[in-house]
């Protein structure tokens, strides 16, 4: 199965979740998704504006693994798993501080914090969408006691390891988790307390705010960075700190993805087939014009310059035709995905700028689906970029001896626009009408264009479509929305 979303990542960029789950059942599991840009004409996105290169400096991808999935009351309720292996490592560590069991320690730590950060994000997520009004008092009563819980459980587990064999450094590894949960849950209970304030849900906005205070006074008596109203120096230091905490707890997630050229050794056979062609060519003529003229200096000279030439054109046909047709069928980049030096399965990429009339009939019908105006269907004013990925995950290596159960993994692709923005038109358009009082006014138009993304994805024999509309100005994104088929 394969899961997408997007959102709007900053004002240049746009963010593409991908999430390759595989299948318990079966070991090999193969993935393959074509993300087909259509791209307004009057942007010029063509192969010599927009070439490879310059593609892949746009995107940035993150190769991770999909977190474990909890409620957020499973986390630290009875035989929960999460908080059994975390007490466990640090038990293991504080009675024997060896190189692995800190290992250990500072994984399960990551893998904790990790949990809860995902369980929270999904909970405030189904309070705020949830339909069934009755039940938003236990939601959000749920929420607060469930990670007042938590928290109190993780700090508990400093009094395991606040002994004399474990050192400084191993004991920061488990405030840096303290610091990030606290964070997390504020953030959180920030959202909340909004939400409850706009439902006139006093006594749970109560409620969560005695939590938010509380997360404040641990965070002061153990010296954290905090926000400040008036303290500008303050919180450009929270916010690197949380970022920086941000990258340590999620590195455990993180997976290698070291890229290289995909086709290289097909492509030299190629180029080779292609200089061995060319030089036959060559050496015919020159053999021919000798047969013919004989020894004639200057009608010799002429021959072999002339078949000199020819090689040179014969090979840089070749070029273009591996590079533009057999190429085609290979990919730009490959990489092998390692997690733990262990090689959980490989992926490729490939890119290109091509024309309406290479697009299969099935992908134009769902961008043709809707338009925001009909003269779209008759002029067709667009350009194709072609992004492809084909992904195989060992479902075996994947779970390998961990004491979780990954489902998948995350690719989460990352994509700058401003170089579709360099030959846009002006943000704001002055506009003159005339109003009902018989007044010529000024109104102020917004110029947006339009990059239509139909995502077409395959898993198990499947295919799949999504298609989003991205309205782009020279400001950067306005807004990314999903069109049902």
């Amino acid at each position: 199965m394969i899961e997408i979303s997007t959102k709007i990542h900053d004002q240049y960029s746009i963010e593409l979740k991908v999430g390759f789950v595989t299948r318990k059942q079966q070991r090999m599991n193969d993935f393959s998704l074509a993300m087909w840009m259509f791209v307004p004409r009057s942007l010029d996105i063509t192969r010599t504006t927009y070439p490879k290169e310059m593609f892949y400096q746009d995107v940035k991808s993150n190769i991770r693994l999909i977190t474990p999935t909890f409620l957020l009351r499973e986390i630290v309720d009875g035989p929960a798993v999460p908080l059994l292996n975390i007490r466990e490592a640090f038990g293991a560590m504080a009675s024997s501080p060896t190189k692995a069991n800190i290992g250990e320690y500072e994984y399960h730590i990551k893998m904790f914090a990790s949990i809860v950060k995902s369980a929270m994000r999904d909970e405030i997520l189904h309070i705020a969408t949830n339909r069934i009004e009755p039940d938003a008092n236990a939601l959000c009563e749920g929420f607060i006691e469930n990670a007042e819980r938590i928290l109190d459980e993780y700090g508990k587990l400093r009094s395991i390891i606040n002994v004399p064999t474990v050192e400084t450094g191993v004991m920061q590894m488990y405030l840096r988790g303290d610091e990030f949960l606290g964070d997390v849950a504020g953030k959180h209970l920030l959202d909340l307390i909004a939400w409850l304030e706009s439902k006139d849900m006093k006594d749970l906005s109560r409620k969560a705010s005695a939590l938010y205070s509380k997360i404040g006074n641990h965070k002061k008596n153990m010296s954290y960075p905090e926000l400040r109203e008036d303290d500008p120096g303050q919180n450009r230091l929270y916010l690197h700190r949380f970022s920086v905490l941000k990258k340590y707890i999620e590195s455990v997630l993180y997976l290698r993805a070291p890229k290289k050229r995909d086709g290289v050794l097909v492509e030299q056979i190629y180029l080779s087939i292609a200089a061995g062609i060319a030089m036959i060519v060559a050496t015919g003529l020159s053999a021919l014009f000798r047969k013919q003229f004989g020894s004639m200096a200057l009608l010799l000279f002429i021959a072999m310059v002339v078949s000199y030439m020819l090689r040179d054109r014969i090979k840089d046909l070749a070029r273009y035709y591996f590079a533009h047709k057999v190429g085609s069928k290979y990919f730009d980049n490959k990489a092998k995905i390692i997690h733990k030096d262990v090689e959980l399965g490989w992926l490729k990429e490939g890119v290109d700028v091509l024309s309406l009339s290479k697009v299969p009939s099935d992908v134009l019908a769902v961008r043709n689906s809707s338009h925001l105006t009909e003269l779209e269907d008759d002029m067709n004013p667009e350009r194709v970029i072609l992004y492809r990925k084909s992904v195989h995950i060992d479902r075996t290596k994947l779970q390998g001896n961990t004491d979780y159960d990954f489902l998948g993994i995350n690719d989460i692709l990352r994509l700058n626009v401003q170089n579709f923005t360099k030959k846009m038109d002006d943000p704001i358009v002055p506009m003159k009408t005339l109003s009902s009082d018989g007044v010529v006014s000024t109104v102020l138009c917004k110029r947006e264009y339009y990059v239509n993304l139909v995502l077409q994805y395959s898993y198990d024999d499947v295919i799949e479509y999504k298609r989003f509309r991205i309205a782009l100005s020279r400001d950067g994104i306005q807004s990314i929305e999903e069109i049902s088929q």
